[in-house]
């Protein structure tokens, strides 16, 4: 009994030490490929690495080539406002004075876009004036008495509803004359501008 079990364990220990040294220590094997592989992976992912940068250079240049920066397009579209801007008047007008020492105020902007007294639609960014009695389309010289500046504004809406004030600008109107962006009433003359005979 002791001699089957005896040869029964040497055949096994043979049979295991036949099949380590047939097949190799599978991790004495995967070490060197592993090394292999920290030895040419650094380069090769370097080498990949400065060729995707280099690609990726070459798309920013051409793409900054071709493309408009957008700083530039936005300005070109932006509308200059020139003193030109302002009502336009004949050079032989001439002029009356309605009142001076009027006080001069600005439409706020949530009547943009709303029909005035006369029909047409209020805008902001127009020279138009609302006075209680002037007529619709009459052409009126509005100017600053502190600093001198004036505009030329067409009448067409009705207001200001206060004793206080005598005219009521659009905002670029009074902006244009103001000498503080801040104050909300300005001390005019108001002038009518009369056609020529």
């Amino acid at each position: 009994m002791n001699t089957k079990i005896t040869s029964f364990l040497l055949v096994l220990v043979s049979s295991f030490t036949l099949l380590a040294f047939s097949s190799g220590n599978p991790q004495q094997k995967e070490k060197p490929q592993e090394k292999n592989k920290e030895k040419t992976t650094p380069a090769k992912d370097s080498k990949e690495a400065k060729e995707t940068k280099e690609i990726k250079d070459n798309k920013d240049k051409t793409k900054s080539a071709t493309t408009p920066k957008t700083d530039t397009v936005a300005v070109k579209e932006i509308p200059v406002v020139k003193e030109t801007d302002t009502l336009q008047i004949d050079p032989n007008s001439k002029l009356k004075v309605y009142k001076k020492n009027a006080h001069a105020s600005y439409y706020h902007h949530k009547f943009n876009g709303r029909r005035t007294a006369s029909g047409k639609r209020f805008d902001n960014n127009k020279y138009t004036a609302a006075h209680k009695k002037l007529p619709f389309g009459t052409l009126v010289k509005v100017t600053n008495e502190a600093n001198g500046k004036s505009v030329i504004v067409e009448i067409t809406d009705r207001g200001p509803f206060s004793k206080v004030r005598d005219i009521d600008l659009t905002k670029r109107a009074f902006m244009d004359i103001a000498s503080n962006k801040n104050s909300g009433v300005v001390i005019v003359k108001i002038e009518v501008v009369e056609a020529p005979k």
